[in-house]
């Protein structure tokens, strides 16, 4: 795995990445690179590198960039990579009626596409029982792949965003053979490795309906060739057993996702088994998760704690910890808008007025993490310059 002593080698890979550099090795001159060095680097445009290949602190398109674009679109993914973003998260991955695996947030789709805008899918509109949450709307289970690409995507959060309402409809909802395809194009087309941060969403509940999604995933990944250990295609989960599960179908780096420390995996809750994220987040937890994967995704919460006013504490020891056992951190998620920073980072009360992301951004750099999800990429890539320079 990689360290976090490593931090010095990558930064000016990091700096030259900003400034619209090629991206070199680890340590490589910006001329005059030498022969073994220059094969090592075609080596890394070839494979994508590994992890160790990424620079740190790593910043992770979320969802593409959903603070300008609706979210899960290739709108939303392409500016993801304009802005600079190192990896992008395309996508969360669900599955239709047939079979076929697309990106969205949540299975329930009447918040982020226009589906209640088609009278003849009315009929369609449905309460379920989501990882114990009662649900109402319209779930991509109950569409053919045929029926939601006559579907637009729309804002998930317009009362933070309204700007973003200008692109409603504009896009499609990807699959994610779509997206393999044009993480192809957008490599060849801009000259650098494209990375991609797929999630397996609700995997116990899709089981359950026969509609298994590791198996899809490493098809496909198989399919076109991103199924190695250096394949530039990270997988995480909430449920520790989905990755467990593709530990055992593919060789990608795979990562878990830790929500809330008092919260439990919906895969545990069926399965009676009594840990929450604060057993899995201790030395013993962060063993036994890094006996089958690389990393962890913990909420920022888990990394620096609020108070009861909203306003950050002191750090806790997981950096630490899972540095320890080989673990990286991609902790999420970094947003602009005043809601989603700690207290002391808001500034006014416009729920989609800016506050200071940028010392957010610093305070949770300063922590050690080795990356983080963030809805704007410009500003996750500026705050890590400022921090690498600093």
């Amino acid at each position: 795995m990689e360290s976090h002593e490593s931090n010095e080698q990558t930064q000016g890979t990091a700096r030259r990445a900003l400034l619209g550099a090629a991206v070199l090795g680890a340590g490589g001159a910006v001329f005059g690179l030498a022969g073994a060095a220059r094969a090592a680097e075609a080596e890394t445009a070839r494979t994508g590198g590994g992890l160790k290949s990424l620079p740190k602190p790593t910043i992770i398109g979320h969802r593409g960039t959903s603070g300008y674009r609706p979210e899960h679109t290739f709108g939303s993914y392409n500016l993801a990579l304009d802005l600079g973003a190192d990896v992008v998260e395309a996508g969360d991955l669900v599955p239709t009626k047939d079979g076929h695996l697309v990106c969205r947030h949540e299975p329930e789709i009447g918040g982020t596409t226009n589906v209640a805008d088609h009278p003849e899918f009315a009929g369609r509109k449905t309460t379920k029982v989501l990882d114990g949450v009662p649900t109402t709307g319209w779930f991509t289970e109950d569409f053919t792949l045929a029926e939601l690409k006559t579907l637009r995507a729309i804002e998930r959060i317009p009362a933070n965003r309204p700007h973003n309402t200008l692109y409603d409809g504009r896009w499609e909802i990807p699959t994610f053979e779509e997206v393999l395809k044009w993480q192809d194009e957008e490599t060849r087309k801009r000259g650098k490795q494209v990375w991609i941060y797929p999630e397996t969403k609700h995997p116990t509940y899709f089981r359950k309906l026969g509609l298994g999604l590791e198996e899809r995933v490493a098809k496909l990944l198989r399919k076109y060739g991103k199924d190695r250990r250096n394949s530039p295609v990270i997988l995480q989960s909430f449920e520790p057993t989905s990755i467990q599960r593709l530990n055992k179908l593919v060789d990608n780096p795979l990562v878990v996702l830790l929500s809330g420390a008092t919260s439990r995996p919906w895969d545990f809750v069926e399965a009676g088994d009594p840990r929450t994220v604060a057993d899995l987040i201790t030395p013993k937890g962060l063993r036994e998760i890094a006996g089958y994967a690389q990393g962890i995704g913990p909420t920022l919460d888990l990394v620096i704690p609020k108070d009861a006013n909203g306003r950050l504490t002191t750090p806790t020891t997981l950096v630490a910890d899972a540095h320890k056992v080989g673990l990286i951190l991609h902790p999420y998620t970094m947003r602009n808008e005043n809601p989603f920073l700690p207290a002391e980072f808001r500034k006014g009360t416009g729920a989609d007025a800016y506050g200071d992301a940028f010392g957010a951004f610093k305070t949770y750099f300063a922590t050690g993490i080795d990356g983080v999800f963030t809805d704007n990429a410009d500003t996750g890539l500026l705050a890590r310059e400022d921090f690498v320079n600093g």
